[in-house]
């Protein structure tokens, strides 16, 4: 679990996060969702130490992250995989060695070939067991965003941050990579953190969602809730996808709405 308290911040003298407090669960993929602009990446960045927030505190199970002794801050980092929004593979590294990178960096009591198996086992959950020999350049936007996760969780990692996974890829190849991500959260109990502004994704695996903006947190809840939130900039942000206003539809002649959808997606029948 990560615990955010009151975290501030600002840029020449410009308030982007103001007085954020939130939690964020263990074993759930966790939402930050809200339009461009709104400080879900600045929000991001300072939970992760990229940044260093004004003020305020950020917690990962009970240790204190803000403002502790550097040994603290890198142990848990050790223990933070990301996922980046344009994947962040190194062009001239084969697939398997992006996913080794990390292990090199951060796991040097590892033996080669401990890395080469575990290597395999990651490549192997995300599906590309035999894209190991291949260069970045020969795969598609799909497997980049595989390749980015075998490469995050590859250290055993205890959170995962994802920025933006879907970005630019089409409506079928989001799903599956929301569905990955989800069965990962699940399997290894990680804390899971995304930065979107997709209704598809909060539909797809929205179990906690926090709702930010203009730099502050308006609402947080589930995705059975937030049709239903008594938040104008909320209802305004979220029936802007034609999806999620077919759903309200179908909720408003109490046929099931959300709910019913929701346990579609959760079955495996996909949108």
């Amino acid at each position: 679990m990560i615990e955010v308290s009151n975290i501030e911040k600002s840029f020449d003298g410009t308030p982007v996060l103001k007085g954020i407090s939130c939690v964020f669960e263990t074993g759930k993929c966790n939402l930050l969702l809200g339009g461009s602009g709104t400080g879900k990446s600045v929000l991001l960045q300072c939970i992760v130490g990229l940044m260093k927030p004004d003020i305020g505190s950020i917690t990962f199970d009970g240790t204190v992250y803000t403002n502790s002794k550097i040994d603290i801050r890198q142990e848990i980092r050790r223990k933070i995989g990301m996922l980046f929004q344009g994947s962040a593979l190194f062009d001239s590294m084969t697939v398997a060695q992006n996913v080794e990178f990390p292990l090199q960096m951060l796991t040097p009591e590892m033996t080669p070939e401990e890395r080469r198996e575990r290597v395999e086992f990651c490549l192997k959950r995300v599906g590309l067991e035999k894209a190991g020999d291949k260069m970045p350049a020969e795969i598609s936007g799909g497997m980049k965003k595989r390749v980015g996760i075998a490469r995050a969780i590859a250290p055993h990692c205890t959170y995962l941050f994802c920025d933006e996974p879907n970005s630019g890829l089409d409506p079928a190849t989001s799903i599956k990579i929301d569905e990955l991500i989800r069965e990962i959260t699940h399997e290894y109990g990680i804390t899971t953190v995304i930065v979107t502004h997709d209704m598809n994704s909060v539909i797809e695996i929205g179990e906690h969602i926090i709702f930010l903006h203009q730099g502050k947190k308006l609402w947080d809840g589930t995705k059975e809730e937030v049709l239903n939130a008594e938040v104008p900039e909320l209802q305004e942000f979220i029936f802007s996808s034609a999806l999620v206003r077919a759903a309200k539809k179908v909720d408003d002649e109490s046929v099931g709405g959300l709910a019913a959808l929701t346990e579609s997606v959760d079955h495996g029948g996909g949108i």
